[in-house]
């Protein structure tokens, strides 16, 4: 039976928390497969990002071995939590779109005034026999959706049809190395099986999220999942989970036997892309941003790539002709900016940047 809550966690002990679950004190030796697989799923806004979580995360990857399985269709990129685009497993996305699909109907309920007139039932079929055809652009989803409603809006048709839909970007996008367009098609066709079919419910989301993200709050998933209303499933699983709360008072939830080191525990540098969900998956991001950096990884609406600095985010970087530029937040060592040169040259190396070297200096506009 789950614990009350009984003791207080501090936010280096919520950090360390939270890294050992990511992999990012020490890489793990588990496929990219199962990585993607145990993260559910990857921040995929931009095509390089999920490629260089991963080598943050796992000993040995390499660029091909997520390549390969997004050429075997064994993970998809697709929109899930937050209305953005993830790298899933099949099984999750299977999963995980119709947990998110009720916040997707009401996201097209914001473009409403453009799709006056507009049957979103009918809107649905006919994008889905569009895209089913074979794979579509969104301009060419757009327009086929005009001739039935010449007179919407073009841009709310094809958000509506994103949103209706679980549409999948099929490769060579989003495989390392390649170019392609964005072309869409349904989950359905391009893996053969369709969203419910093997329904994973919400309580097992809920444990997957905190063997992740975990010890974390309700509120701290519903920002990572882009939903609401998960108090319930917390409370149905409270006799299975260990309850804490952090130093605000805020009750915390997580698995009995996850890991919690010590404080203390040394975290290495790790060079992290831009929007990595280490860094978007809590409401209070204190865990992994310093008060007095928030923002500072972000210019204007763009965000910057990422540098970790024991265990937080302290500074950016940004790859240039010949290497990286590092611009660190606070000064470190010597010590600590030859392990972080150390890092950013092996991370180049690895993905075929290389080999380059790191500097320092200043890179935010």
């Amino acid at each position: 039976m789950a614990s009350s809550p009984r003791s207080v966690l501090g936010v280096r002990a919520l950090n360390r928390a939270t890294l050992a679950r990511q992999s990012l004190l020490s890489r793990s030796a588990m496929s990219a497969h199962g990585a993607v697989a145990h993260l559910l799923g990857l921040q995929a806004q931009n095509v390089k990002p999920p490629y260089y979580q991963l080598y943050a995360r796992l000993a040995g990857f390499r660029p091909g071995e997520l390549g390969r399985l997004m050429e075997e269709r064994e993970v998809v990129r697709m929109v899930t939590m937050r209305s953005t685009i993830h790298t899933h497993t099949v099984s999750d996305a299977l999963t995980v779109r119709p947990l998110v699909q009720a916040a997707r109907d009401r996201e097209v309920g914001y473009f409403r005034k453009g799709l006056a007139g507009v049957d979103l039932g009918v809107l649905a079929e006919r994008a889905r026999a569009f895209v089913e055809e074979e794979p579509r652009t969104m301009g060419e989803i757009r327009e086929e959706l005009l001739r039935e409603w010449p007179g919407a809006d073009p841009q709310s048709l094809a958000v509506a049809a994103r949103c209706l839909l679980p549409l999948v970007q099929v490769t060579p996008r989003g495989v390392w190395g390649r170019s392609g367009q964005v072309r869409l098609t349904t989950l359905e066709t391009w893996v053969g099986q369709s969203p419910g079919e093997e329904p994973e419910g919400i309580d097992a989301v809920v444990l997957r999220y905190l063997g992740a993200f975990g010890p974390a709050s309700v509120k701290d998933m519903q920002t990572w999942a882009g939903i609401t209303r998960l108090r319930e499933a917390f409370e149905r699983l409270r006799p299975r989970l260990v309850a804490f709360r952090d130093e605000n008072g805020v009750e915390l939830f997580d698995l009995p036997d996850a890991p919690r080191p010590d404080p203390g525990t040394p975290a290495p540098p790790r060079f992290l892309p831009e929007f990595d969900n280490l860094l978007l998956s809590h409401a209070d991001r204190t865990r992994v941003v310093p008060p007095e950096f928030k923002g500072l990884n972000a210019h204007g609406n763009q965000s910057r790539c990422v540098l970790m600095v024991d265990g937080f985010l302290g500074g950016v970087w940004a790859g240039e002709a010949g290497g990286v530029t590092v611009e660190l937040f606070r000064e470190v060592t010597g010590a600590v900016k030859e392990e972080i040169a150390a890092e950013g040259e092996a991370m180049l190396a690895a993905m075929g940047e290389g080999p380059g070297k790191v500097r320092f200096g200043s890179i935010r506009g």
